[in-house]
């Protein structure tokens, strides 16, 4: 087989494989860019109804295989690719969607032609776009693949939608607008070419005529004394490539099951005698437009080779970039297993790690604890209720007791502040309890099981963090409240001069001021004063440490730490463990198995395309 087919023959078990993957459509790892299959060449056979399109196909392939009737017959597109195979070897046709079944029975090709197509349209006249794939390997064929659409109609019968001729325009437009595609516009000789529906559309989509291939039909059933030499030669509607005539069997023929091998040396026959025809014989006949196609296949294949390569590498970095992501196939044996469960922990870990530090959400979200919940948690703490007059004076005379003080309320004060800074206690355990949700968190999302034994070795550190969190911001409070910073009150302005005298001084302690009623309301409001100014300290010193004990003891700690928890979980595990704990996702494990296998398609595209000689 020339370099050339097997080029032939590998863009016809991509497309294959493109099909069988899904990806010809944009939905796989690679939709970003244009999908394989849009690249590939592939010839789309345009036609009105009747026109001959059917017969022209079979004569192609050189089997009977298609739906007959009338009306439409076509009412899905059929993707025919054809599998050239060595001189002796049996013909069998398979379908995609029954890939583990072989048609050796050419009827009952045609019969699972017309219940797939009935399976998605029903017994009606209506179409669908959703192609059936059909393979047929031949030693009578030459490597091609053809793309059967419904028949062109202009207007429609009965069951049809108004909209039909529309609809199957529609869809014929989708196969013969792409530049890649080479269009076959079959048109029966016995019709005024200048109405022919194929011709129309293929001018309409290729105005200069460069992938269009023009296909006269029905040359045998003319009126007598009239031929079709000005359309064959190019005079009556000029194409870039010279226009093919074809005879199909007629109607007796196919009704007495006439042979195809026997059908092409009868259509031979007919271009050979015919006065008219005689000089055209050689470039007449389905044979000949089979290889003809060939040929401008390969010369398309030959013209895009740069861009299908270039897209064949793009798409493989797509893969490996998306292979990455989903995780390596797993190994088998346990040191491998082991070696992969560390490796896990590791990444997740790291990831960990990544969103406190910057470069994931996380890091951002502790800080918000910390720059906004809890000051806004130690502005809404209730002192305004706890320093009103009447329940400082209660808490200053219960501290009394029945000897009220002397000078200042020692007692009072202490107990003011003490019942006062409990209060932080909430704000303090709220923020380590709103950290601890920040990191607790994190999934790893590709073995559930692992997920699970890691979540719960996470869970288990991070709550002995938290814990230890909470001991820690409490005791900063209690610390508070265990040693009131004498310096503060010291400052204060003192209520009795320094002789003893029971007048207070002036604030800068020169000499006595208006005397005070110890148990007026105006005394009750400065020890109120006081207290409020002394917790107001307080909370802004609660307000540094409280974070710095959070991060000393959570964040940290789960950096430093964290790992050597899962090392603990994981590493005692034996290998019927470790393999439980790889039970993978079952729709991950889907979506990396056809993710590799759209990688072993493209890059033994790209291989087996390096590896043909491109001289001619």
């Amino acid at each position: 087989m020339a370099a050339m087919e097997n080029v032939i023959v590998l863009v016809n078990r991509i497309q294959r494989a493109c099909t069988v993957l899904g990806d010809h459509g944009g939905d796989g790892a690679a939709a970003s860019l244009p999908a394989l299959w849009e690249a590939l060449p592939s010839v789309a056979v345009v036609g009105g109804q009747s026109s001959g399109k059917s017969s022209v196909l079979e004569s192609i392939v050189g089997r009977d295989f298609l739906p007959r009737g009338s009306g439409i017959v076509t009412r899905r597109p059929l993707v025919l690719q054809l599998h050239k195979t060595e001189v002796g070897e049996q013909e069998y046709a398979e379908f995609l969607h029954a890939p583990r079944r072989r048609f050796t029975d050419f009827a009952l090709v045609r019969m699972e032609i017309e219940d797939e197509t009935d399976r998605l349209t029903g017994r009606s006249k209506q179409i669908s776009p959703v192609p059936i794939h059909l393979s047929i390997y031949s030693p009578n064929v030459v490597n091609l693949t053809l793309i059967d659409l419904p028949g062109l109609t202009k207007v429609a019968t009965e069951g049809q939608p108004e909209s039909i001729a529309q609809d199957i325009e529609n869809m014929v437009r989708l196969y013969v607008e792409k530049p890649n595609c080479i269009i076959l516009a079959i048109s029966p000789a016995n019709q005024d070419i200048a109405t022919s529906d194929a011709i129309k559309l293929a001018r309409d989509v290729d105005p200069t005529g460069e992938r269009t291939f023009g296909v006269l039909t029905k040359l045998d059933l003319m009126d007598k004394g009239t031929d079709a030499l000005d359309v064959l030669e190019g005079r009556a509607y000029k194409l870039q490539h010279p226009w093919v005539g074809i005879v199909n069997r007629s109607q007796a023929d196919i009704n007495r099951n006439v042979d195809m091998i026997i059908a092409r040396e009868k259509e031979q026959e007919f271009f050979h005698s015919s006065p008219e025809y005689a000089h055209l014989a050689s470039r007449m006949g389905s044979e000949y437009l089979a290889k003809l196609l060939s040929q401008q296949l390969e010369a398309v294949i030959r013209a895009r080779i740069p861009s299908i390569t270039s897209l064949i590498n793009k798409t493989i970095d797509e893969l490996e970039s998306e292979m990455d992501h989903l995780g390596r196939p797993i190994g088998s044996d346990a040191g491998a297993q082991l070696y992969l469960v560390l490796e896990l922990c590791r990444a997740f870990d790291k990831i960990f790690k990544e969103h406190l530090d910057g470069g994931r959400p996380g890091g951002d979200r502790i800080y918000w604890v910390f720059d906004n919940q809890l000051p806004a948690a130690l502005r809404k703490l209730p002192f305004d209720r706890h320093l009103s007059l009447p329940n400082v004076k209660r808490i200053v005379s219960q501290a009394d007791g029945y000897q009220p003080h002397l000078i200042a309320p020692e007692q009072g004060y202490r107990r003011l502040i003490e019942s006062g800074l409990s209060y932080f206690r909430g704000p303090a355990e709220a923020s380590v309890d709103a950290v601890h949700n920040v990191l607790k968190e994190l999934e790893l999302r590709r073995f559930p099981t692992l997920q699970a034994e890691l979540a719960a070795a996470c869970n288990k550190a991070l709550e002995s963090f938290r814990q230890e969190g909470r001991k820690t911001t409490v005791r900063l409070v209690d610390m508070e409240s265990a040693y009131l910073t004498v310096d503060f009150f010291r400052k204060l302005p003192q209520e009795v001069d320094r002789a003893g005298t029971g007048y207070p001084v002036d604030s800068a302690g020169t000499g006595p001021s208006t005397p005070v009623d110890r148990y007026s309301d105006a005394h009750f409001r400065r020890i109120a004063s006081n207290v409020s100014s002394y917790i107001g300290m307080v909370s802004d010193t609660l307000k540094n440490t409280i974070p710095k004990a959070v991060v000393h003891c959570q964040v940290r700690e789960a950096k430093r730490s964290l790992l050597n928890y899962f090392y603990i979980q994981v590493g005692s595990k034996d290998a019927k463990q470790l393999a439980l704990l790889l039970d993978e996702d079952p729709a991950l494990m889907g979506r990396r198995q056809q993710c590799f296998k759209r990688l072993e398609l493209y890059k033994s595209a790209r291989d087996e395309i390096d590896a043909v000689s491109w001289s001619r």
